[in-house]
């Protein structure tokens, strides 16, 4: 129910929001760029002539072709006016429809081939075996699980392939889990405990490399592309750590058994050894050590999973030809709830209501006297629960207009590389074993991204804020 009434929330004030704005504004296309607009489109909101504008800001305009004035920009035009316009910062419903399909059309072979090996590794024996190593931990964690359960491998592939910011294989390891904790569910359309717990965990999306926004920060010349990964660690373990808390508060888990604190406090140290060694390594090799590490553990995943299944006699390629066909059913089971959530994002986004949130929050922390340099690496956090896409968007557009080793630059470096997306999570995951009632899943996500942006600003600060 939940997420019913945040879905609905977000589609009645986009509508609303975007109704204001077309009799408050100069944009009187809104409502045609909220259905049928693309991103990057041209919104032409009205022309002025020069007298309006002072000698040095004429000059401006003429050496950039553009100027920013609030949240549009100026520009000549053809009879020698000046004209206000903006971008669309995002798709209509239209696009947004056509690009959830995509999204789940691309899935459909990853899905296939990760679940195929899943499918032989399960036949085989190796899920058991990874229940029976993860089983002390997650026993403790999972409290419902039962021991040994195909479940616990299966999380713990997914944990091991965020890690190492491994997308493609995350998720099909993701929906397996999820899959495999519906079989033991109670209600088929409730999410359970363990649902809960899992999914809170996968999207504070702990890892160990940002190599995408570190690529992202060498091609945009940054003097130190891999500044920000100490940081970034950080915050992901601290948003990881405290959905932990947060679940297991609403779960009556006690954390402090022996069991977990060793397990965690393990991790938390060989962690720690590996900060150290990274953090000598050049951005080269830091990205090839990535590389080599990610990329080549998938090849030594599937390369076990072969020898075992061979050494158990096992038929491989029909195990594997199963579990694809599985891959593809969850791929397009997916599409109606990827289609409604995308949809309803989009609706936020093109009406202007992430806007007018972020214009007011720079307000108030202005108002209140505070550094303010935090608030423009803001967009990235906000934008990130909903959109990767948009937020990965947002911080190029950070690091283009203030550099990318400023202050917000490299904020909004961690802010980007510190969490998942988690509304597309929530109708991904969820959507996938068709449960309605996510419970207080959302609020818990949420609650531990808050802490993820507050954990990013306080070390940005506290790494670069003098």
């Amino acid at each position: 129910m939940a997420l019913s009434r945040i879905w609905s929330a977000f589609v009645i004030i986009a509508v609303l929001v975007a109704s204001i704005r077309i009799v408050a504004s100069d944009n009187k296309v809104i409502f045609s760029s909220m259905v049928t607009g693309k991103s990057g489109d041209t919104i032409h909101l009205r022309q002025t002539d020069t007298t309006t504008f002072s000698e040095i800001q004429l000059h401006q305009l003429d050496s950039l072709g553009y100027m920013a004035v609030g949240n549009a920009s100026v520009k000549r035009t053809g009879n020698g006016k000046l004209e206000y316009y903006q971008l669309q910062n995002a798709d209509g419903i239209i696009e947004t429809c056509k690009s959830a399909v995509n999204i789940s059309i691309g899935l459909i072979g990853i899905m296939a081939l990760f679940m195929g090996f899943m499918s032989i590794a399960e036949r085989a024996g190796g899920i058991r075996l990874l229940s029976k190593i993860i089983g002390p931990f997650f026993s403790k964690l999972f409290p419902e699980l039962p021991k040994g359960h195909p479940a616990m491998g299966h999380m713990m592939m997914n944990f091991s392939a965020n890690l190492l910011g491994l997308d493609n294989a995350a998720t099909p390891f993701g929906l397996k889990a999820m899959q495999s904790l519906q079989e033991i569910n109670p209600s088929a359309e409730r999410a359970s405990n363990a649902q809960i717990m899992f999914l809170c965990l996968h999207a504070a999306g702990f890892s160990l490399i940002p190599v995408s926004v570190i690529a992202v920060r060498a091609a945009l010349r940054s003097a130190n592309p891999t500044d920000i990964f100490v940081p970034c660690m950080i915050t992901t373990f601290v948003a990881t750590m405290a959905a932990m808390f947060i679940v297991s508060y609403k779960q009556k888990i006690n954390l402090f058994q022996p069991v977990i604190i060793a397990w965690v406090g393990g991790f938390s140290a060989l962690i720690v050894l590996l900060v150290i060694y990274l953090n000598r390594l050049s951005v080269d090799g830091l990205q090839t050590f990535s590389s080599i590490l990610s990329n080549g553990l998938i090849l030594l995943i599937f390369l076990l999973i072969i020898l075992g299944a061979l050494y158990k006699r096992i038929d491989v390629f029909d195990a594997f030809i199963d579990g694809a066909k599985g891959g593809f059913e969850t791929a397009v089971k997916i599409i109606p709830y990827l289609v409604g959530m995308l949809v309803a994002i989009s609706l936020l986004r093109t009406s202007g209501s992430f806007d007018m949130v972020i214009d007011g929050m720079k307000t108030f922390f202005a108002f209140l006297g505070m550094d303010t340099r935090f608030v423009d690496a803001l967009p990235t956090a906000l934008i990130r629960p909903l959109s990767g896409g948009g937020a990965r968007g947002m911080m190029v557009s950070t690091m283009t207009t203030f550099g990318a080793d400023s202050f917000p630059g490299r904020l909004s470096s961690i802010m980007q590389g510190a969490s998942d997306t988690t509304f597309y999570v929530i109708a991904v995951y969820f959507g996938a074993v068709n449960i309605k009632d996510t419970r207080y899943a959302v609020g818990a996500m949420l609650l531990a991204d808050l802490v993820g942006v507050i954990t990013a600003i306080l070390l940005a600060y506290m790494f670069f804020g003098r």
